[in-house]
């Protein structure tokens, strides 16, 4: 991509009325755009992100046997009155409205509802069981706190795990599968997560789990064990800050945080609500055992760029970041020989924004490279030419160095 192509630009200064980094360094960076409190436009640039970010997801989805769907947003209130959640969402968190021909329909905050209703369909017997499907669409809540940029929004991509058992000693065994799902995912993203403990609401008696990323900008509380990974969130536990973890006996600390994911036993709530039932080896009837599993990749990439951020801009990680290199001409001289090399590095397959504007100083280039916060920067000048090579610098570090053009192509 060509930077001057770009349908955004960057900004220099911070957006007025946003509070948190994640919006600041997006915005500046023309990643995103927003509409209003809450509700972000993705520019090409956070697309890419954003897709990075689904890729990933979709491939660990995908090696834990999910099939992927496509649920509807617009829901009719029929089908959640089934499980009494029409009116306890619509309170707070479901945009219900009366269509032109006055039939009510609620905007999806989750999709427990639709999915259980689909699945009468299809599940009928044991031999049918387990199943595990999943999305990656859009939800709608009426969110009363939208100030924290992508990671709290009204309107947000939602990747919705759910899966369908005969047995509680199954949905264990495909509960701890996509538990080491979501870590590796969270790896790959460049996140430090804490499995946290806590309450499973009105679905189950047992802990549900949250993902959660220590971070200043966080708004739940955890108390953490730094040694072991033990972790429960505030709200639920008793155990107090400088008090030894129950599992390994170092002391435990208390941090902000930002839940990143979650995964919850729903065991047979909504199977009973619809009637999902399947006939076991005995030609009895039971109903199907429950599970669901979030993750926003929205609030993900978010939470990316409030941990891997400096004064300058961005760090993104390697693997979500929009480009791996980022070319940078300096000086007319240098042109041709940019232009070559941008082509070498399409050829090879890498992914890279050259940076072809005339009309930009070499201060202005190296201070947009650091707002964007792609990995590597490389700049070829009259100095670079003269020694045979490239200037390389890895945005995470003060030094650049000088290498040659085919050592530059061998960087995967």
């Amino acid at each position: 991509m060509l930077q001057s192509k770009i349908f955004s630009k960057t900004l220099r200064e911070d957006p007025k009325d946003e509070v948190s980094t994640n919006a600041k360094l997006l915005e500046r960076g023309g990643f995103i755009y927003k509409t209003m409190a809450g509700v972000y436009d993705f520019l090409p640039l956070g697309w890419r992100v954003l897709n990075k970010i689904n890729n990933i997801i979709r491939e660990e989805m995908n090696a834990v046997g999910g099939q992927e769907i496509f649920l509807t947003a617009m829901q009719p209130r029929e089908r959640w009155e089934k499980t009494g959640r029409w009116k306890l969402l619509g309170e707070e968190v479901m945009y219900q409205f009366k269509d032109r021909f006055g039939h009510e329909v609620g905007l999806a905050s989750t999709h427990e509802e639709a999915v259980t209703e689909i699945a009468t369909r299809f599940i009928q017997s044991y031999k049918d069981l387990p199943l595990a499907v999943y999305q990656i669409q859009t939800k709608y809540r009426s969110e009363s706190r939208a100030k924290s940029g992508l990671i709290r929004g009204r309107e947000f991509l939602m990747k919705d795990l759910y899966s369908f058992h005969a047995t509680t000693e199954d949905l264990d065994r495909y509960y701890k599968l996509v538990d080491e799902s979501y870590l590796k995912i969270f790896k790959r993203c460049g996140l430090k997560t804490f499995v946290t403990e806590a309450s499973g609401g009105v679905f189950s008696k047992d802990f549900s789990h949250e993902y959660q990323v220590l971070s200043d900008a966080g708004e739940d509380k955890i108390i953490f064990c730094s040694q072991c990974g033990f972790a429960q969130n505030k709200e639920i536990s008793s155990l107090d800050e400088g008090g030894d973890c129950s599992k390994c006996g170092n002391k435990l600390k208390v941090g902000k945080s930002i839940e990143v994911g979650n995964i919850f036993k729903l065991g047979t709530k909504f199977s009973d609500a619809f009637g999902l039932y399947y006939t076991d080896k005995e030609g009895g009837k039971k109903p199907v055992i429950m599970a669901s599993y979030g993750i926003g990749p929205g609030r993900l990439m978010g939470t990316i760029v409030e941990i891997h951020s400096d004064e300058d801009g961005i760090l993104w990680p390697e693997e979500v970041s929009p480009f791996k290199i980022h070319l940078i001409a300096l000086g007319d001289k240098a042109k041709n020989e940019a232009e070559n090399l941008y082509k070498d590095l399409l050829a090879e397959n890498i992914e890279v924004l050259y940076d072809n504007r005339g009309d930009k100083t070499p201060g202005e280039k190296f201070s947009d490279a650091d707002l964007l916060g792609i990995p590597w920067r490389v700049v070829v000048s009259e100095k670079t030419m003269e020694k045979k090579g490239v200037e390389l610098k890895k945005r995470d570090e003060k030094q650049a160095k000088i290498i040659t053009i085919q050592e530059l192509l061998k960087i995967k």
